[in-house]
């Protein structure tokens, strides 16, 4: 039986082809791109055990007025997905004619763990706790090193997206040091559900650029390995309110109804004692008051063997939906509701 061809050519012969070159480089000079256009780069950072590149791919749009640079990075984790949406959301809307600055958004930032649908970096390392990594180190720490000397480092700013881990859901929320005032009017102006007030110390890539003068936030944007149109386009708006804040995009009149963040000056995890079959009875946003049931766990049988409860009053930002739990598994996310008089609660200058 004669094999039917199929020929290459035919294959998405309705879609555009590529607007423009793809610039492979080792390091991010941003002066050697051309003003008033929008670029895509290649970036080499660490190669495999065959020799091949693993090459970082970077949008860059740059402006024709000179202007500050504002970094994004999407995907550290590599079951994060709605960063990459929400960048290239972003970039398909500027007008770099009209541009002061440069936006850079890095699409993609744990290549490894994206292709292997998983949170973790080669050989089962975070990579959001290894920063800055170290230039003479295994290849999840070059890899941390190299991210912040021949990218980062480029940035004035810096918005790290990420979602929910597998096994468990997000509110569209902040993480922040509320006591800097750059990242609490960054945290602001994003438009959250939920701001926690967090300062980075903890070998994240946020941590690493504040550490460099580098003011950054991070932003969960829902659930993992899935793209949310709602919590994206949310997302996007609050970028663009961060870059029409600089001076670096035209303002435009918001026609956004969305409610003010809920403020939290702590939040926590809380834990199963004991392993079981877990139902979380509330859900990212929920209200909580202390002492209300918020968990039940479950023998093999059916029975119910632990009945968990708020500790205290606060809000749900992210919880649990995996049924199955070992003891020491995550319930939920809480955090603790800031008073309407407290500092971290008044608007930014």
């Amino acid at each position: 039986m004669k094999k039917k061809k199929i020929s290459g050519s035919t294959l998405g012969a309705d879609e555009a082809p590529p607007d423009g070159p793809i610039h492979r480089v080792v390091q991010l000079d941003l002066e050697e791109l051309e003003l008033g256009k929008i670029h895509r780069v290649n970036l080499e950072l660490v190669a495999d055990g065959l020799g091949n590149d693993m090459l970082v791919p970077i949008l860059v749009a740059r402006g024709r007025h000179p202007g500050p640079v504002y970094g994004i990075t999407a995907a550290v984790h590599g079951n994060e997905l709605n960063g990459i949406a929400v960048i290239h959301d972003v970039f398909s809307r500027l007008d770099p004619r009209q541009l002061r600055g440069t936006i850079v958004g890095v699409v993609c930032v744990n290549l490894p763990g994206l292709h292997r649908h998983q949170r973790q970096f080669y050989g089962q390392f975070d990579l959001n706790h290894l920063f800055p990594g170290r230039a003479d180190g295994n290849i999840a720490e070059v890899y941390a090193n190299r991210l912040l000397t021949r990218i980062v480092d480029n940035f004035d700013r810096l918005i790290d997206l990420h979602t929910a881990s597998f096994g468990r859901v997000n509110s569209l929320y902040v993480r922040a040091d509320l006591k800097d005032p750059r990242t609490k009017k960054m945290a602001f102006l994003q438009r959250p559900e939920i701001i926690v007030h967090n300062p980075a110390s903890d070998h994240t890539l946020r941590g690493a650029a504040m550490e460099r003068g580098i003011p950054a936030i991070t932003v969960e944007i829902g659930d993992p390995q899935r793209f949310q149109p709602r919590y994206i386009r949310h997302a996007r708006q609050g970028l663009r309110a961060l870059f029409s804040d600089l001076g670096m995009i035209p303002t435009r009149q918001s026609t956004s109804e969305r409610a003010a963040p809920v403020i939290c000056t702590r939040s926590r995890w809380l834990y199963a004692d004991r392993g079981g079959l877990l139902d979380v009875l509330v859900r990212p946003t929920d209200r909580v008051a202390e002492g209300q049931e918020i968990a039940v766990l479950r023998n093999a049988f059916g029975d119910i063997i632990r009945r968990y409860r708020a500790p205290h009053d606060g809000i749900v930002i992210g919880n649990s939906v995996n049924p199955v739990g070992a003891t020491g598994s995550r319930i939920l996310h809480l955090g603790e509701i800031a008073p309407p008089d407290h500092p971290f609660c008044e608007p930014p200058e």
